[in-house]
């Protein structure tokens, strides 16, 4: 397993950002009232944002790092590093975080990176960009991460009512004092197909037939450039490595369990999550969920998290936290993490 710590870095804020755009499960008239009554209970998701004709992945995080850059009082011209952890990149080339450092209008010193990772997005992208802090001499640095997974088919009832829009932005600042992060990251690609766009890339580039609707099951119709969800194996792979891999951290860097104030999860969903929280004995309030207003965000579901559920927490106490991505790839890791009052601005809605 990769095991590590990150000293000398320190989470500075978060903010999150997401459409106005309102969309409620109970109006999914591709199934009975009955199975949205069902749904909405397994799944946890009631409603989620949904992006507007034109509107990107790189849009909502622009917008929520304004806000964060803004509400920290940064000199953008000490912003050495910008990274975009998403799998929605706007183009197939350049980057986007090229594109977004000129958007920002941050200097042409700045570091740009792309990171092309989804749920598990948030811990991996964080160990990314603190390694960079804390041992290339970078004294400030913006990951942006966030994900428009609303590309799935309407009328496939697996993904659809599951996956809401939403980015976020997270400062990452030099500090001397900050107590270290602890971090256990693994990947498994021989299950990459349990969650899947199969047309697209370079491997199956789209032709006529990419676009052709098929059915792969009752309520399950969609073409090859929208997301495949293969529910059984994800929850299977949700069980069988959440917590292990959250037990082995804090085995390893003698971290006590009951000194952690929130364990901040991928919000998956609600059957997923609820599992993993029963595996590990913890109670509810200890394990604050986003799922119901913003559905599976992707990479963004633990900073939205913590925006929109222990903003006032994050923002004034000093807190021993524990995250925890896990999915596509497939993908998982955990990192422990103390933060002291923390910018975390209102949720921003464009």
């Amino acid at each position: 397993m990769a095991f590590f710590s990150i000293p000398y870095t320190r989470i500075a804020g978060i903010s999150t950002c997401v459409p106005k755009n309102i969309v409620a499960n109970k109006d999914y008239k591709w199934i009975s009232a009955k199975e949205r009554e069902l749904l909405m209970r397994k799944t946890g998701v009631v409603e989620k944002r949904i992006v507007t004709k034109g509107m990107t992945a790189a849009d909502l995080c622009l917008e929520a790092g304004k806000k964060l850059i803004d509400a920290l009082n940064w000199n953008k011209e000490e912003i050495e590093l910008i990274a975009f952890v998403s799998q929605s990149r706007e183009y197939l080339l350049p980057a986007t975080a090229c594109i977004l450092q000129d958007q920002f209008g941050l200097p042409k010193t700045c570091l740009a990176i792309d990171i092309n990772l989804g749920c598990s997005g948030f811990v991996y992208g964080l160990s990314t960009i603190a390694n960079y802090v804390a041992h290339c001499d970078i004294k400030k640095a913006i990951m942006l991460i966030g994900d428009v997974t609303s590309h799935a088919s309407y009328r496939d009832k697996t993904a659809y009512p599951l996956f809401g829009d939403a980015c976020s932005a997270v400062a990452l600042e030099y500090d001397e004092h900050a107590t270290p992060m602890y971090f256990n990251l693994q990947s498994d690609g021989s299950g990459h197909k349990a969650i899947i766009i199969p047309d697209g890339g370079m491997r199956n580039y789209p032709t006529k037939k990419s676009f052709e609707y098929k059915s792969y099951g009752k309520g399950i119709i969609r073409n090859k450039l929208q997301v495949a969800l293969d529910g059984y194996a994800v929850f299977n792979f949700s069980l069988r490595e959440v917590a292990p891999n959250v037990n082995t951290l804090l085995k390893q860097f003698n971290i006590p369990i009951d000194s952690i104030d929130y364990f901040l999860f991928h919000q998956a969903n609600l059957l997923i999550n609820e599992s993993v929280r029963k595996k590990l004995k913890l109670s509810p309030e200890r394990v604050p969920y986003s799922l119901n207003k913003f559905g599976n965000t992707s990479s963004a579901s633990i900073p939205a998290t913590i925006n929109t559920q222990i903003q006032q927490q994050a923002s004034t106490q000093k807190l021993k936290l524990l995250f925890c991505g896990f999915g596509v790839g497939l993908s998982w890791g955990s990192v422990y993490a103390e933060t002291e009052n923390i910018c975390c601005p209102d949720l921003i809605e464009i």
